[in-house]
């Protein structure tokens, strides 16, 4: 088995702007949204939480074929159908398209916590801890204190905007 180099922010980058050309509505999620946001880790691929709709999913797949990714049938009808995760190995990096993350319920409501790094869409720091912890690997587990502490100096640099008593009543049902 060949190792594929480990992510990089220009892939990120290359597939935000392909995805962003689409219309493709999507947030990086795993450790790969966390180092777009400064985490000082690595990985081996670009994960990717993307609404789940034949759309949308169409929008992937041309996206994705536009940077040059291999997609057979099977894992374009995967993609469009929104199958819960698909890993891909065909293309110019790794990616995962995780339609159904551990420990997130809901899509619309991930994404009105969402941060957003200039051209990054990136799940909340604190819904992609609760994924990790969810998710209850081993290698997640041993990252989960780091990204703990990461997020406490994150949301001390960036603190949010006053928010109203809807979207603390959101945060409260989830």
């Amino acid at each position: 088995m060949t190792k594929r180099p480990n992510f990089y922010p220009a892939q990120a980058q290359e597939l935000a702007q392909a995805f962003n050309a689409e219309g493709v509505d999507y947030m990086f999620i795993g450790k790969s949204g966390a180092i777009l946001l400064g985490y000082p880790g690595t990985t081996q691929d670009v994960d990717v939480f993307p609404a789940r709709s034949p759309e949308n999913g169409q929008r992937i797949v041309r996206a994705l074929n536009q940077l040059g990714f291999t997609l057979d049938e099977v894992i374009e009808q995967q993609i469009i159908a929104g199958k819960d995760f698909i890993q891909i190995k065909s293309g110019p990096f790794d990616i995962d398209l995780i339609f159904a993350p551990d420990g997130i319920q809901d899509y619309a409501k991930a994404k009105a916590r969402m941060h957003r790094e200039g051209i990054f869409p990136i799940v909340n720091l604190r819904d992609l801890i609760a994924s990790k912890r969810a998710a209850n690997r081993m290698k997640d587990t041993l990252e989960l204190p780091l990204l703990e502490e990461f997020r406490k100096e994150y949301e001390k640099l960036h603190p949010k905007p006053l928010r109203s008593a809807t979207e603390i009543a959101m945060d409260s049902e989830d």
